[in-house]
């Protein structure tokens, strides 16, 4: 494989926002020191540390001139990332998250595969959560779930699921970030809501086969305690894009599916004056009024020629029997979850 030693033109910019990033940040820092793509800048923004982040920022700096930290005037991921990628100054960007690690390859892999490709490419590749604790099946099923996606290249197909590249785990061009707005985007979940703007711009993801992200699972991940990253902070964006990259305002809308998610979904669309009608499989449910909208039997299908479905079930066996019936249906689905 070629080195990062031998090609030139090509620097990588890497942005990493950080808060409190002790015990867990030198592994992270020591990671991309390490990396065999060597013509890298890493800008950190310090999200006000309280524990000794600053001094190993300062001492880790002064070691090697590729890095640079600032402090981040405002409070939260999103204004770090934004401060973080104004100091860039690589043709190529790519983001990290404090407490992962990267593979040695990861950036001669992910630029192995952009170089090839035009602008308007996203790069990514596959995905491996480790934690010093047993990790929870959840993660395993999101790993899996990912790295399905990238072997079959598909991304976008089920991006109303979950955020369907990860975090940490991309690099495009630094024109193209730019062109898509960067990472002023419009609502947390920060990272699922570029993932849409990539989509909304017409971007193509490409994944290599290699492992190009150690994803670190432990207690204190900002995806488990910031309220931002909370499950019903994602109802509010999918609705969001939905409406603004898929709606078809001249079929009807149906949501199918009365539990907690669909709730969520249903409030949202009530909070948006989107008129929808609400199917459930439960018979109990039938002919309840929840937010003014009457819950409906999945039977009014069979009446209805084409329809966009916002499918809110998680049950994976129900959820292959909605499939086959949007599909006998003619109905066009999304499926939320």
């Amino acid at each position: 494989m070629e080195s990062g030693n031998l090609i030139g033109g090509d620097k990588i910019s890497i942005v990493m926002p950080v808060r409190n990033g002790l015990p867990y940040l030198e592994d992270c820092l020591q990671s991309i020191l390490s990396q065999t793509w060597t013509d890298w800048e890493l800008i950190i923004v310090n999200d006000h540390s309280t524990d000794n982040t600053l001094t190993l920022l300062q001492e880790i700096s002064l070691r090697d001139q590729r890095i640079q930290w600032y402090n981040n005037e405002e409070i939260g991921i999103t204004p770090a990332l934004i401060k973080a990628s104004t100091y860039c100054t690589g043709n190529m960007i790519s983001r990290m998250d404090a407490d992962d690690i990267m593979p040695i390859d990861k950036l001669e892999n992910l630029h192995q595969l952009l170089k090839n490709e035009e602008q308007g490419t996203v790069v990514t590749g596959m995905v491996k959560y480790f934690s010093s604790e047993n990790l929870g099946e959840g993660y395993r099923k999101y790993e899996a779930w990912l790295n399905n996606l990238s072997s079959k290249q598909i991304h976008y197909s089920e991006i109303y699921k979950e955020c369907c590249v990860a975090s940490a785990n991309w690099l495009m061009y630094m024109d193209d970030f730019e062109r898509c707005g960067g990472f002023n985007v419009k609502m947390y979940p920060e990272d699922y809501s570029l993932v849409f703007e990539w989509r909304r711009m017409g971007y193509k993801i490409l994944a290599t086969k290699h492992i190009t992200h150690l994803w670190r699972d432990h207690l204190m991940r900002a995806s488990r305690n910031d309220d931002n990253y909370k499950n019903n902070t994602f109802a509010p964006l999918k609705v969001s894009y939905f409406l603004d990259q898929d709606w078809n305002k001249n079929k009807q809308l149906i949501l199918w599916g009365a539990g907690p998610k669909g709730k969520l979904i249903a409030k949202q669309l009530v909070k948006r004056n989107i008129l929808f009608r609400w199917i459930c499989n439960n018979p109990n449910k039938i002919g309840q009024n929840i937010y003014n909208v009457e819950l409906e039997t999945v039977d009014i299908l069979k009446a209805i020629p084409s329809s966009q479905v916002i499918v809110a079930v998680s049950q994976r066996k129900t959820k292959e029997t909605i499939l086959n019936t949007l599909e006998n249906h003619n109905h066009q689905s999304f499926f939320f979850c």
